[in-house]
């Protein structure tokens, strides 16, 4: 009986040990906001706001480190660098569709085969008559 009290209050003591402060995870969600300014974020309305948004967190999360709820800290610090990395992707995301964009209006220019948006493609009209036909 002693031996079962005595491993419910060890496992009770680890379960309640303190966490330590996110430093690691906060250093993390700092360099996915830099890295997302990189790409761009800032020209981006939707990733613009995710920057914003893991900022505050960021902020948010060194507040309740400083107050000494760790855990909360850290899975704000967690969601912030979540949010940065959506901001680089969208970022990634409007660049890339710029340039095809840009591609596909040069292409049409050219004279080319225009290459909408939703990936269909529209003939091409020429005015060559079919093989075998003259």
């Amino acid at each position: 009986m002693n031996k079962i009290l005595l491993a419910v209050l060890g496992v009770s003591a680890v379960g309640c040990a303190p966490k330590p402060a996110p430093t690691e995870q906060l250093a993390s969600s700092e360099a996915a906001v830099r890295g997302a300014q990189e790409a761009g974020a800032e020209n981006v309305p939707e990733a613009k706001l995710q920057v914003e948004l893991a900022q505050e967190e960021i902020a948010q999360a060194k507040k309740l480190s400083r107050e000494g709820n760790n855990q909360e800290a850290a899975d704000r610090a967690l969601r912030a660098g979540n949010d940065a990395e959506l901001a680089v992707a969208l970022a990634r995301a409007a660049e890339a569709q710029k340039k095809l964009q840009q591609l596909a209006q040069a292409q049409q220019n050219a004279g080319g085969e225009a290459v909408p948006m939703n990936g269909e493609t529209q003939p091409v009209m020429n005015n060559n008559p079919p093989a075998g036909t003259r």
